[in-house]
Formats: C-alpha cells, sequence, structure tokens
C-alpha cells in the first residue's frame, strides 16, 4: 500500500516516527494509502528548515519568485487529470467537480498571486513641505498554514500561494482526511524548481502537527480554516504568543429568496449553493427563506428537483452528488436529521444514507436533504451542519427576515434573490456576513476580502488583503 511522504526542506522523507495513519476512499469507505503519522520532531525539522531558507527567499526577487510560482501553476494545469481524480478519490466529491473547480482554481491561486506580486504597491504620505513618509511591506518569517478537508487542495493553496509569493517561508498542514493532492503538489514543487526549505508540508493528526505548528516559538504567522472549536483553541495558543493569526471558519448562511425574485434563476441556483461538494462548503445556503407569497410554489419545485439529483459514484459522470468524506462525519449530519424531526421539523426529502451497490456498497452516502416546520432558532438552525441538508422557512416582511438570518453566532456569506435594486442594498448593507451574493452564488473575484464576522472568522483572506496579512508594515519617515 502506498505511503504518503512528508516534504521538508525540498525532500520527500518519512515520518521520524515511522509510524503511520490510514487513509480512506469515502466513497468505497476501504483504506487506500497510509498517512504520516508526524509529530513535533518532524514540524521542528520543517520549522528549521523554512527558517534556514527564509533570509534567501525573501531576499529574491518578485520577479524569480513569480516565475517559480507560475511555473507550479502550469505543472498543476498539464496535470489535471491525474490531481482531479487523486481529489475525488481521496475527498468523494464528484470527478466533474475536481475537474472544474478545484484543481483548476488551486491553479488560478498559484497564478493570481504570483503575478499579484508584481502589482503589489504600498502607501505614501506627504507632509506639506516637512516630511514624507512611505510604508515598507516585510515578509515576516515563517509561516504555519493549516487548511481544512472539504476543498483539499483549493484552499491549501489558497494560503500557502500569497505567503510564498511575498517572500516568506511555509509549513503546512493539509488535512489528515485529504492528504493526497498537497503530497501530489510536493512532486511538483521539486520539479518546478521551488528551492528547499521554502515550502515544507507535514502531514499528520491535528493535535498533533496543527498543534505544534500552532505553538512553535519560531512560527510567528498562523493561518487557519477549518470549524470554529479549532479555531477558538488555536487562537487561545497563539493570542498570548503575540502571533498573527487568521482565522477562516464555520457558517450557517442564509438564502433569501424575495417573490419579486426571478424565480427560475433562484431555483437552480439554490440547489447547487445547497448541495454543491455534498453541501461541504463552508459558504452553502442552509437555511433557505422564502417570502411567503411564493413559498409553496418554491418548496414544491425545490423538492421535485432535488428527488431527481443523482446520489453516486464520484467517477459517475451523471452523479451529482458523491460521498461525504468520512463515515464519523456521515454519522454526524444523519444526526442532524433526526435532531431536526426531534425538534418537530419534517423531512419534505432525502434524511437518509445512500446505499450503493459494488465497490461502492460501503461508501459514505447521504441524500440531499430538505427540513421543513422548524423555529429559526431551534439547535438545528443555529448549529453548522456541513452536509447535504437544508431547511426551508417562510418569511413576511424584510424586518422578521433579517431577524432570522442574523440571529445565528456565524456571518461568514449569505444570498439575497431580488429584482428591487433599493431592497437588494438595504438588507445586503444589514445582513451579519462578511461576503453577500445579490441573484447569484460563489461568484468569486480573486482580487476581493474573503472572510467573515462573529464565530466565523478573524480577518480576511484574498486579493492584496493576503499580502498585507503575510507582511509586517515599516512606516519610514525622512524629514525634507
Amino acid at each position: 500500500m502506498e505511503k504518503i511522504k512528508n516534504y521538508i526542506n525540498g525532500e520527500m522523507i518519512n515520518p521520524i516516527s515511522n509510524t503511520y495513519i490510514d487513509n480512506y476512499n469515502p466513497s468505497t469507505g476501504e483504506v487506500y494509502s497510509l498517512i504520516p503519522d508526524s509529530n513535533e520532531e518532524d514540524v521542528d525539522l520543517a520549522v528549521k528548515s523554512a527558517q534556514a531558507a527564509f533570509p534567501t527567499w525573501s531576499k529574491t526577487s518578485k520577479e524569480k519568485r513569480s516565475i517559480i510560482l507560475q511555473k507550479l501553476a502550469t505543472l498543476i494545469e498539464d496535470n489535471l487529470d491525474r490531481f482531479a481524480e487523486a481529489e475525488s478519490k481521496d475527498n468523494g466529491k464528484p470527478l466533474k467537480l475536481s475537474k472544474t473547480v478545484d484543481i483548476p482554481r488551486a491553479a488560478a491561486n498559484f497564478n493570481f498571486y504570483a503575478t499579484g506580486v508584481l502589482h503589489y504597491a504600498s502607501e505614501a504620505h506627504a507632509m506639506e513641505d516637512m516630511a514624507i513618509n512611505y510604508t515598507l511591506r516585510e515578509p515576516i518569517g515563517v509561516c504555519g498554514c493549516i487548511s481544512p478537508w472539504n476543498l483539499p487542495l483549493y484552499l491549501f493553496s489558497w494560503k500557502i500561494a500569497p505567503a510564498l509569493a511575498i517572500g516568506n517561508t511555509v509549513v503546512a498542514k493539509p488535512s489528515e482526511v485529504t492528504p493526497y493532492t498537497a503530497y501530489l503538489l510536493s512532486e511538483l514543487c521539486i520539479e518546478a524548481g521551488l528551492p528547499k526549505g521554502v515550502l515544507n508540508i507535514v502531514h499528520g493528526l491535528g493535535h498533533k502537527v496543527g498543534a505544534a505548528i500552532t505553538k512553535h516559538p519560531d512560527v510567528p504567522v498562523i493561518s487557519f480554516t477549518g470549524g470554529t472549536i479549532t479555531g477558538s483553541e488555536i487562537a487561545r495558543t497563539a493570542a498570548p504568543m503575540f502571533k498573527k493569526l487568521s482565522l477562516e471558519l464555520g457558517g450557517k448562511n442564509p438564502n433569501i429568496i424575495f417573490d419579486d425574485c426571478d424565480f427560475d434563476k433562484a431555483l437552480k441556483t439554490t440547489i447547487h449553493s445547497s448541495f454543491a461538494n455534498q453541501g461541504q462548503i463552508c459558504l452553502c445556503g442552509s437555511r433557505i427563506f422564502v417570502q411567503r407569497g411564493i413559498y409553496e410554489k418554491f418548496k414544491t419545485a425545490f423538492v421535485e428537483k432535488v428527488e431527481r439529483l443523482k446520489v453516486g459514484n464520484p467517477f459517475d459522470e451523471d452523479s451529482n452528488l458523491g460521498a461525504v468524506v468520512s463515515q464519523s462525519h456521515m454519522e454526524k449530519v444523519l444526526s442532524y436529521v433526526t435532531l431536526a424531526e426531534e425538534e418537530g421539523g419534517t423531512v419534505l426529502t432525502g434524511g437518509n444514507q445512500v446505499h450503493l451497490d459494488g465497490d461502492q456498497k460501503n461508501g459514505y452516502y447521504i441524500a440531499p436533504t430538505i427540513i421543513e416546520g422548524l423555529s429559526f432558532d431551534c439547535r438545528t438552525n443555529q448549529e453548522e451542519i456541513f452536509g447535504p441538508v437544508v431547511t426551508i422557512m417562510p418569511f413576511d416582511t424584510e424586518e422578521e427576515v433579517l431577524m432570522m438570518a442574523n440571529s445565528t453566532k456565524y456571518g461568514l456569506a449569505a444570498t439575497v434573490w431580488t429584482q428591487d435594486v433599493t431592497k437588494a442594498h438595504n438588507v445586503a448593507a444589514k445582513l451579519h456576513a462578511g461576503i453577500v451574493w445579490v441573484n447569484c452564488w460563489l461568484l468569486r473575484d480573486l482580487r476581493t476580502p474573503f472572510g467573515g464576522v462573529k464565530n466565523s472568522g478573524v480577518g480576511r483572506e484574498g486579493g492584496f488583503n493576503a499580502f498585507e496579512f503575510f507582511t509586517e508594515p515599516k512606516n519610514v519617515c525622512i524629514k525634507l
């Protein structure tokens, strides 16, 4: 059975302990590779390698850094099929999703930041014939980047690309649930000519590897995407050490559909925003609010179309949903369906594990689920489920739906459907969210800030916001 390796100081190496963790294929429920069970020693080795590489890499011209990262992006594009197949096997998502979204976006992340660094400029402030101030943006050092399992290479590259482009070195931990494309990326880094130690990838469990990166005294920057509980643990460790911290955490996003919407577009997009990637995207609209005038019409059409979605082998072209990422996650998601029924909800469709035949008979499949009849403040509507489960509720007025939409502890994203421009602006302004899409969903411009409010996170990723996070500003004042 294949053993994944760590990538430290430019080499593919075994974990120091020489122990491994099983890596499961969610679509079959079978172990297909082994993951390094790394520990503090592996992390310390990676940090030392990154420290040694930092002086040279930080002084390397941005043009040369850009060329190397663009080459890496091209290599990902050249290996699209290989990476997409690996991502779907590791994560359970449909192959067509990996091919059209995950892997192309990973390449785009490297391209965007490789070229963006060439145009990044800082500020200057003149003081009326007395002095001029200018700001230097300097790379900080070794950055710890910890990424999640739902969009493995997509979000892994989203962190490491800006950190590397701006001149930092990185110690990165991909999720132990979906490590394979990060492992393949290691091979491409060597082929692209990335200098030794600039990027180090350490595989393993969060409480070992992630915790070791977070508390390491020589890692002054931590960028984490994942669950809110883990984010709070990271903050408790990093804050007293005065580390720079970016946390992109959970969401419980409202999808608000007014009765003056473009009905067909709202319906089509809501199916996508509810169940894309088996609902395992932090931006999915898991709470659907529909104005009462069209509620019954929308609900009926929504249920009818969702029931036509095919849950199947991720490698079948006609599968709309694949497997969720693990058995434990499947059990968690299904436990919320039971909770919803206990709270008085009615399952309109789905709510059950799907059992396939053949090689997929032990896979982790869940039918797309719609639940009606719940109060806006029940646990099902307040806690992040992170699976193919949505609730649907009627509302009457803007004031009412804003109150319900803003009632959770999360504030990542929201979607609004209306043809009334004034209403769109008003509702968008009053939603407690870092991102609001109007008459669309997941339409992403990589130049824009990405992140949430409340328990959805701290800081912003994306665009030049990422360069600002991965650098320290230094003001220089010159007396004229």
